[in-house]
This record gives structure tokens, C-alpha cells and sequence, in this order.
């Protein structure tokens, strides 16, 4: 396994070199930095697998700079550290995974931590999760969890990921059975992938990149029924915190 990298974000330093011996004591084979406000782990270039970020900082504080890292579309697993509870509740807004009460109890770390651990290497292995997009002119592969959404356009299809927007010659039907569980098609002209869905109405779906997706009139109970059975078997598998907006 690669090594991981991993970020504690905290402006007292007794407590970032207290999380740091903890997380060494479990995984010595992480990359570690340390931050005292939320607009220097914002300056980082690093994509980091765990944040541990304080909420009440000087600057930006740690929800501000949660829903910043959420709109990179960036997926680290945050856990949020605070002194009061009623900011725990601040957290569902920006999906966080789980949280530490200061002064925080090792014991609690560690099964926090542990919980983490596991839900990185539920994600590595939904990244190598792989699909061949087979069309008329040319097949290449890509992973299921960076695509978007899949939008229909005449004889082709425009499969958005976090990076690009890919045009090929496909049918949407095709694309559909290719992706599979995970994957709903709420509309005739659109293919989504649940784990980007980000809210809903009557008429359309919300993604993570900020994009609409057509939701048809016909399919809108459905479409609830199948995304609240996603996130309860997602939320079974991980342990996490998740929301949605119904």
C-alpha cells in the first residue's frame, strides 16, 4: 500500500503532536504534515487521504475550510476536532466522517482512526473498480467513482468526470448496463452516479461539480427510493456520517 498522507490541521500545537504520536503508533508508514490555520492546509498542494481539522481557528475556520476542500471536489476523510459539542452538528453540512471532542480520549482516537483506516481502503479499492467504455470508434477505460454523470447528445454520449468531458460514440442503454449498481438513469438523456449526487427536486438532480441533471417526472419516487437505499447500505459499510437532501 501506498503511503498515506495525512494532515492535522489544529492551531495548539500540543495537540497536533499528540494526534501525530498516535497516528505513527498505527501506521507508521504515513506521510504527516502538520497545519495551524485552515488557510495554510488550503495553500497545500497535497491530496491527503485523512484531515484532522479543528473547527475554531483564526482565519479560516475549520467548517469554512471543509466546504472550500469539498468544492475542489476533493474526497479526504475528514475528521472535525472541537471543544463543543453543538459544533459536531456543523459537520453533516460538509459530510464529515466522524469527530474528537478535546481534550480527546485515546481510546476514542483510536477507534476513530481504526474506522478510518477502513473506509481508506473501501475507497482504494472503489477507485481501481474499472469500466471499458466500448463504442463504435474506440474503447478505453476509466474509473467508475470520476464519473459525473452521463448526458446524451444525438449519436453521442458526454461522460462528465472530475477532470473532463469525454465525447464517444455510445448508446446510453449500453453505458447503463456497462456501469451497473451504482449508476441510475433518471432520465432518458441522463445517467448518474449516486455517489456524486449531491441533492435533488422533482425536476432535476444536483451533482457534485455543481451540474443539473433531468430528473423525469415519472421516475421521481423511484429515483428516492433507490438513493435513500444507496446511501443506508453506503452508511451501513462505513460507518460515516452522510446526508442528503430530500
Amino acid at each position: 500500500m501506498r503511503t498515506l498522507e495525512i494532515a492535522i490541521c489544529d492551531d495548539e500545537a500540543i495537540i497536533q503532536e499528540q494526534i501525530k504520536t498516535w497516528v505513527m503508533q498505527e501506521q507508521p508508514n504515513s506521510s504527516v504534515t502538520l497545519y495551524g490555520t485552515g488557510d495554510s492546509l488550503l495553500a497545500a498542494q497535497t491530496q491527503f487521504d485523512i484531515i484532522f481539522l479543528d473547527i475554531q481557528m483564526e482565519g479560516t475556520n475549520g467548517i469554512e475550510t471543509a466546504k472550500i476542500l469539498r468544492e475542489r471536489n476533493g474526497e479526504p476523510i475528514l475528521i472535525f476536532i472541537t471543544g463543543i459539542r453543538e459544533y459536531v452538528f456543523e459537520a453533516f453540512d460538509v459530510a464529515a466522517f466522524h469527530y474528537l471532542l478535546k481534550p480527546i480520549e485515546e481510546q476514542k482516537f483510536r477507534q476513530v482512526f481504526s474506522r478510518a483506516m477502513e473506509e481508506v481502503g473501501k475507497r482504494k479499492g472503489r477507485q481501481r473498480d474499472l469500466v471499458m467504455i466500448k463504442t463504435k470508434r474506440q474503447n478505453f477505460t476509466l474509473e467508475k467513482s470520476s464519473i459525473s454523470y452521463i448526458e446524451s447528445r444525438g449519436k453521442k454520449v458526454a461522460i462528465h468526470t472530475a477532470g473532463e468531458t469525454i465525447e464517444a460514440y455510445a448508446s446510453m442503454r449500453g453505458l447503463e448496463s456497462q456501469l451497473g449498481a451504482g449508476f441510475y438513469r433518471c432520465h432518458r438523456g441522463y445517467l448518474v452516479n449516486m455517489a456524486h449526487v449531491e441533492g435533488y427536486s422533482h425536476e432535476s438532480i444536483i451533482l457534485s461539480n455543481g451540474a443539473y441533471a433531468y430528473l423525469a417526472k415519472e421516475k421521481y419516487g423511484e429515483f428516492v427510493k433507490a438513493y435513500m437505499r444507496y446511501l443506508r447500505e453506503d452508511a451501513g459499510s462505513s460507518g460515516a456520517i452522510l446526508h442528503g437532501n430530500p
